[in-house]
This record gives C-alpha cells, sequence and structure tokens, in this order.
C-alpha cells in the first residue's frame, strides 16, 4: 500500500512539473551518434574527406613530432571543421607532398622537356607548398567559418523563435540543426551529440564548449547564444521573452557594425588585387613580344610559349586566387542565401529540362551541352595546327597575299630554305583570328555550364525571395487573425483573401485549399511533399515559421498568435540588416562588376592587338634580315643584327595563352565578388559565373579580334612603306 502511494506521489509531480514547464527539462535525444557519422559522411565536403585520409596515410609514413604551441593552434582548426587528423599528420602530410612533387616533378620535367627551367619551377613550387600545406587547416577552418558566420544570424532566429514558446535550449538547437544548412548544422548537432555519447553532462556545456571558437571572430554570435541562455534562468515570462528579443538585436547590430568596418577596409586590399591580378600583368604582355624578339628568345617559340604560359597560366592565377582567399578570410559573420539547388525534390531542376508532353518532361545534364560546344569551337581554334600537321597548302586571306591563313616560315639558323617539318609558326593573322575561337569555347561552354546548372533553380528562389519579402506583413495579419480567436482554416481563407494577387497570397490560397477541398490537417496542408504549400515555395525561413505555427498552434491560438507577431517582427529586421550590410558593400562590389564585365576583358583586347602588330613587324624584319644574310649582304651589320634578332612569338599561341589567362581571371574575380557580396552562396556563385563567363569572354574576343585586324592593316602599310614588304 505504501509502495502504491508513493507511486502516485512520483506521478503526480511528474505531472505538474510537466504542467508548469510544458516539457520535461532534459528533452528525447534527437541526434544519436550514428546519425551524426551518417549526416557528416553525406553533406561534409569531399575534398575535407580526402584531406583526412592523407593526412592519416602520410602520419603512418612519416611520424614527425610538433612544436606544442603550433600544436595547440593546429588543434583549435582541426577541431573547428571536424577533421579526424592530429597535427602531426597534418605536419607530415605538408613535409611528405611537396617532397614527392619536388622529386617526380623535377625528374619527369628533366626526362620530358630537358629543359632546367621545370626543374627549378618545381624545386622553388615544392618548397613554397610547405608553408602552404602547414596552413591548410588553418584555411580550411577559415572556410568553414566563414560558410557558419553566413547562417549565425538565422541560426540565432531559428532559436529564438523556437524558445518563445517552449523555453528548451536542446530542443531549440535541435530545432535550428533542422533547418540549417551545413556547416553550422554539422556544428549544431556535434553539441547534440556530445551530450548523447556523454562527452558533456548537459547542453549547456557542450554549447559553451563550442563557443570558444567563436569568442575572438565572433563575439556577437557568443553574446547573443549567452542570452539565450540566460533566458532558461528567469522566473518572469516578460523578461524571458526580452532577453530573446534582445538576442536577435544583438547579433544584427554586431553583425552591421562588423561589415561596415570591413567594407570599410576593402578598398585597399581590393586595390592592390586588381593592379597586381590584372593590370600589370596584362600591360607587362606589351614588352613580352619584345624581350622575346630582342634577347634572341624567340629561337624556339614554342618553349617561349611554354615558360609564359606557366607564368600566367599556373603561377599569377594561383597567387590571386591566393589573395583573393587571404579577403574573403577576413569577412565578418554576415548573411547568405541558402542553395535550393540541394533539396531533393528541386535537383531536377539543375538539368536543362525537355518537354516531351503535356506530362512528360525529361532532363539531360547540362555537361553534355557544354562538351559538344567544347569540342567543336576547339576543332575550329586548332584547325591552324591540324591543317599543317595534314600539309595543306597555305592561302591568303586578301587578293595582295599579305594575310596569310598559316604564315609557317624558316627559323632564322635555317636559312630561307627548310623542310617543312623544320617550319615554327603560324604567324598568319587567319591563325590569330582562329585562336580566338578556341578561347570562345572555353568560356562560353563554361559559362554555359554554369548558366544552365542555375538558371531554372534561381527563378525558384527569386520567386520565393519574393515571398519572404512579404511574408513579415503576412506572418502580422496572420498572427492577428489568429489572436481574434478564429480557427487556422479561416484565418489561413481570410489573409489570403486580403493578400489576393501577392506571392503571399498565393502561398495562403494553396494551403487554405488544401485544409477545405482536400480535407488535409494543417501540418499536412503545408508540409506534404506533393501539393503542399511549401511544394512550390522551397524556403528554409518560411518552413521554419510555419513549422512553429504547427507547434504554437497545439497550445492555443492565441500562443500562436504571439509566435507568428514575434516572428514578424524577427523577419523585417533580419531583411533591414541585410539591406543595409548590401548598400554597404555596394561600392567595391560595382567596381569589382565593371572590371570582370568590361574593364579586364577591353584591356587585354587591346594589349593582345598591339602585342600582335608588334610581334608582325619583329617577324616580318627578323625574315627579311635572314633574307639579306642569305644573298651574302651583310653589309652595314646586318650580321650583328640578325645575331640580335631572333623570331617572334607567334601570336597564335601568344593570345591562347592571354585568352586563358582572361578566362581564368574572370572565374576568380568573379568568385571573389560574389563571396564578398553573398557570403557562401554556391546557387549565386554558379548564376554569376555563368553569367560573366559568357559575356566577358566573348567581349575580350570581339575586341581582340578588332584590333588585330587594324592594327595588322597599321602593320602591314608600315612594313610597305619601309621594306617593301
Amino acid at each position: 500500500m505504501d509502495t502504491d502511494n508513493h507511486q502516485q506521489l512520483i506521478e503526480k509531480y511528474k505531472a505538474k512539473i510537466q504542467a508548469e514547464f510544458g516539457e520535461r527539462s532534459r528533452a528525447e535525444p534527437k541526434v544519436s551518434s550514428r546519425e551524426y557519422q551518417e549526416f557528416k559522411k553525406e553533406l561534409y565536403p569531399r575534398h575535407y574527406s580526402f584531406y583526412e585520409k592523407a593526412c592519416n596515410v602520410s602520419e603512418k609514413i612519416l611520424r614527425l613530432k610538433v612544436d606544442p604551441q603550433k600544436a595547440e593552434k593546429l588543434q583549435k582548426d582541426i577541431v573547428a571543421c571536424h577533421l579526424n587528423i592530429t597535427p602531426s599528420g597534418a605536419l607530415s602530410f605538408a613535409i611528405l607532398i611537396p617532397l614527392i612533387i619536388i622529386i617526380i616533378g623535377a625528374l619527369a620535367s628533366f626526362a620530358v622537356f630537358q629543359l632546367f627551367f621545370f626543374v627549378i619551377f618545381f624545386l622553388v613550387g615544392g618548397l613554397l607548398l610547405i608553408p602552404f600545406f602547414q596552413r591548410l587547416p588553418s584555411f580550411m577552418a577559415t572556410t568553414w567559418r566563414m560558410k557558419s558566420s553566413a547562417q549565425m544570424i538565422e541560426s540565432i532566429f531559428y532559436m529564438v523563435t523556437y524558445m518563445r514558446h517552449t523555453s528548451n535550449l536542446e530542443r531549440a538547437i535541435g530545432f535550428a540543426a533542422d533547418h540549417l544548412d551545413p556547416p553550422l548544422s554539422l556544428d549544431f548537432r556535434k553539441m547534440l551529440w556530445d551530450v548523447e555519447t556523454e562527452k558533456y553532462s548537459t547542453i549547456k556545456d557542450s554549447a559553451d564548449a563550442y563557443m570558444e571558437q567563436w569568442k575572438e571572430s565572433c563575439r556577437e554570435f557568443v553574446e547573443a547564444f549567452h542570452l539565450i541562455e540566460g533566458s532558461l534562468f528567469e522566473p518572469s515570462e516578460e523578461r524571458r521573452l526580452s532577453l530573446l528579443d534582445k538576442a536577435l538585436d544583438v547579433i544584427l547590430d554586431g553583425t552591421y557594425e562588423n561589415m561596415l568596418h570591413y567594407a570599410h577596409s576593402l578598398q585597399a586590399p581590393m586595390t592592390m588585387l586588381h593592379m597586381l591580378g590584372v593590370v600589370l600583368p596584362i600591360l607587362g604582355l606589351v614588352i613580352l613580344p619584345l624581350v622575346v624578339s630582342f634577347m634572341g628568345g624567340g629561337k624556339d617559340p614554342f618553349t617561349t610559349a611554354l615558360y609564359i604560359a606557366v607564368l600566367y597560366n599556373v603561377t599569377l592565377p594561383l597567387g590571386v586566387y591566393y589573395l583573393g582567399r587571404i579577403v574573403l578570410a577576413k569577412r565578418p559573420a554576415g548573411y547568405g542565401a541558402t542553395d535550393i539547388g540541394e533539396l531533393p525534390g528541386l535537383q531536377q531542376y539543375r538539368n536543362v529540362r525537355i518537354p516531351l508532353g503535356k506530362k512528360v518532361v525529361i532532363g539531360i545534364n547540362p555537361l553534355y551541352f557544354s562538351s559538344i560546344i567544347l569540342i567543336l569551337l576547339l576543332l575550329i581554334g586548332l584547325s591552324p595546327l591540324i591543317m599543317h600537321a595534314l600539309g595543306v597548302a597555305d592561302f591568303s586571306l586578301d587578293p595582295a597575299g599579305n594575310f596569310q591563313l598559316l604564315s609557317y616560315i624558316c627559323p632564322p639558323e635555317k636559312g630561307v630554305n627548310c623542310l617543312e617539318e623544320e617550319k615554327i609558326g603560324p604567324f598568319g593573322m587567319g591563325a590569330a583570328l582562329l585562336s580566338l575561337v578556341l578561347v570562345a569555347g572555353l568560356g562560353t561552354s563554361l559559362g554555359l555550364y554554369y548558366s544552365l546548372r542555375s538558371k531554372n533553380v534561381i527563378k525558384i528562389r527569386e520567386k520565393t525571395r519574393m515571398l519572404e519579402d512579404e511574408f513579415s506583413s503576412a506572418l502580422f495579419q496572420l498572427g492577428n487573425r489568429l489572436g481574434d480567436g478564429l480557427p487556422a482554416e479561416i484565418a489561413f481563407a481570410k489573409v489570403a483573401q486580403s493578400l489576393q494577387g501577392t506571392t503571399s497570397g498565393e502561398f495562403f490560397t494553396v494551403a487554405e485549399r488544401n485544409m477545405t477541398r482536400l480535407g488535409m490537417g494543417i501540418e499536412q496542408a503545408l508540409f506534404d511533399p506533393k501539393v503542399g504549400a511549401l511544394a512550390s515555395f522551397p524556403s528554409r525561413v518560411i518552413e521554419s515559421s510555419m513549422k512553429v505555427l504547427a507547434e504554437s498552434i497545439k497550445k492555443g491560438p492565441r500562443i500562436a498568435a504571439q509566435a507568428l507577431l514575434s516572428m514578424s517582427r524577427y523577419i523585417k529586421e533580419i531583411h533591414r540588416v541585410e539591406e543595409r550590410l548590401k548598400d554597404l558593400m555596394s561600392e567595391v562590389i560595382s567596381s569589382m562588376k565593371s572590371q570582370i564585365k568590361f574593364l579586364t576583358p577591353a584591356i587585354a583586347g587591346i594589349v593582345v592587338g598591339i602585342t600582335a602588330m608588334i610581334s608582325t613587324i619583329l617577324t616580318r624584319l627578323s625574315a627579311q634580315l635572314t633574307t639579306f644574310a642569305s644573298q651574302g649582304q651583310q653589309v652595314g651589320g646586318f650580321s650583328d643584327l640578325l645575331e640580335i634578332f631572333g623570331i617572334g612569338m607567334p601570336t597564335y599561341h601568344f593570345q591562347i595563352i592571354v585568352g586563358i589567362y582572361i578566362v581564368q581571371i574572370i572565374f576568380i574575380l568573379t568568385v571573389l565578388s560574389n563571396g564578398i557580396e553573398n557570403g557562401a552562396d554556391k546557387l549565386s556563385e554558379r548564376f554569376q559565373l555563368g553569367r560573366n563567363l559568357v559575356r566577358s569572354t566573348l567581349s575580350y574576343c570581339l575586341i581582340a579580334g578588332m584590333v588585330i585586324i587594324l592594327f595588322n592593316l597599321f602593320a602591314s602599310n608600315i612594313l610597305k612603306s619601309t621594306l617593301g614588304t
């Protein structure tokens, strides 16, 4: 009997605790260790996993001892990006891989090219890779933090939204983890996993340990998180809600201040990057033909082209990209959109959709279209080399015979008479123009792939953004209707009627139709994967708002009304701060976009045209001197001049090197400008790449082609009036 009374007493107080607090103090575990590992396996970046394996293998081959201070810093970076390696493994990888590159690269260069230049190149490059690979965990951690920082406002928003109606930290973290994208979702799941595996006894201890890594780089996030934790201990409901409101205000104000300082400090590094990566290298191309000819290096144009290609297509792009990553690494916590193309229901829209009937639509990977264009234009661009290899006779593009298509000539040391296979080139203007087709094929095929890959998805996201812009006022109206005591079905119908003709009205109309005509409950009407309202509007913000509505409506319409009114204010504040941040960055972004779209292609196109003219003049002059020497006309110092002059580098090879460099620079600058403007937004990055690569590459080819033709006419007139050729 005493046992029964004791059990009844326990059940009585359990019921009382649940009635007061609404939930148990310790939530049911939402993430187990197995779920966390599977989540990491599916969503963890592949190159991070490859780096993990490489470091672990390197540690087995070459075990090194790390300085304690460096080991401590490395360990922080390793923990930040969830790498399963040791500091010793990271150091072993940084030493072992460059040594392999030096040995294999130097031996292969000497055996294949027999050029000491490439031996030195791999030696110096390998030595430079050692400090770079040593800092690789730091770069990975910085990239991880930058991607995470773009989601911090969103994470605080989700937690505050949930905590307003259910004061439970563990469930709030789980709610945020469910709605965030990687990498921050992985961090939040890791907090839950550490409690589940008893690494920490409470969720607060786990969260405080995680906050340690953000104390230096994002203090406002730490402060906002602690305010959310502090709301758990407030006895007054009014005080608890004010702390939650304060948490979101703190991270919004802190983000704005940090971005303000970042925008002010960005002008100098971006100017340096533009000068070192774009202006100086392109202007330096003007003097390269002179150096090649007057220093005698033009006797082997292929070798000279190889040297320039290594400098302009390998070294400079890597240097510019490295500088750009340093600039991006300093970007503070801000905002960033999610790539909805990764969602299961929208992956089909990343393909080219071709309708075969009213209901039948097939999807084709854009890679097929871009590959076909690339192969066709590469064949046209390489046709001068193919024609010469097949022994096709050369022909002129004008009746006077000045502008030949191929124009292969004999090297100076062979005189005017040499075998066909000994001739070098092509030096013809026709070949130079065909080389532009090769560059156009490379840039447009790459741009077309990115454009087709993102075109359909970006339309869906723009439509969703229109709904997000209107959604704060729509939530306000819905909250007021629910606050009047109306059932959800009627409240949805009235809001849909008042917002008729807008995107928000369309959303609520779909939800209301599902409830009234299909007999669905509120959760199914909103979240059904086929006909639910969210199926047509894939937005994390809207989804989380509706999930809060679905959960809070169970506690009564007035609780749901309060939750929706709070969310309406939060969404409006977040949108206001984002617009202010875009206004701060507008000057820098507009400058970078003008460089990408016009300035860089225009400067490069003009430089290539000038270089083509200089190369034509020097090549004709060298050939004329060779002719005089072969005829015994060595008076007046012709023999000395012949020793000074080599054959100029063919415009065909030179333009291909410059064109590839322009495509690389456009790619790097587009990634950089998108990173500064939108953070880690991969969908926007692909869309910008698709647009910029096509437009800028075609602009460069058009300008370069016009200038080549115009300046070659000038060169022909100059040579005709001076040498009579």
